[in-house]
């Protein structure tokens, strides 16, 4: 059926497929919710820090 070569190929192709897979399920589920949150809330606090600079000027 199989070579032994293309046996490595083989089981070489499913360890790559199988790590991208599993890298795309966590960029997805914790990486990329991570960097959005955590930078929507940063400028909030930008927001926030330029809007009480501003009333204590005034």
């Amino acid at each position: 059926m199989f070579e032994f070569d293309q046996y490595l190929g083989f089981l070489a192709f499913l360890t790559i497929l199988t790590i991208g897979f599993w890298l795309m399920i966590f960029l997805l589920t914790f990486v990329i919710p991570y960097w959005v949150f955590g930078s929507a809330i940063e400028r909030f606090k930008e927001i926030r820090a330029e809007k009480k600079a501003n009333r204590e000027v005034h």
